[in-house]
């Protein structure tokens, strides 16, 4: 099972939420027929979750065969967050198993949780 900071990237990926991060991928992965049809396959169906899983599986194989390749995945990727983030929204990222949360903006009054 790929690290889950790779099933995001995958995702993020699979719906063509970057252009930097769709070309940063594209370009490692060319010359790779398999990891592209992996690649293609995941943008054709963004739902469909073992496609995301494989393509993660592929990110991950690809960063252990070329470690400077996983720092600009993990360096795009913190890139891609920081840009969403604006105007006092709030983002948070986990990678790995998450219990009770709650984000609160602006309370008036009682808040009884």
């Amino acid at each position: 099972m790929p690290e889950p900071i790779l099933v995001s990237i995958a995702a993020a990926l699979a719906g063509k939420a970057s252009t930097s991060l769709w070309e940063l991928v594209r370009t490692k992965f060319s010359g790779d027929d398999k990891a592209l049809a992996e690649l293609d396959a995941a943008s054709d169906q963004p739902e469909d979750q073992e496609r995301i899983t494989r393509l993660a599986e592929r990110l991950e194989e690809a960063g252990k065969q070329d470690p400077e390749f996983a720092k600009q995945l993990h360096a795009e990727w913190q890139q891609v967050n920081t840009q969403n983030v604006s105007g006092g929204m709030f983002n948070n990222q986990f990678n790995g198993p998450v219990g009770k949360n709650a984000y609160i903006d602006t309370v008036h009054g009682d808040l009884r949780l």
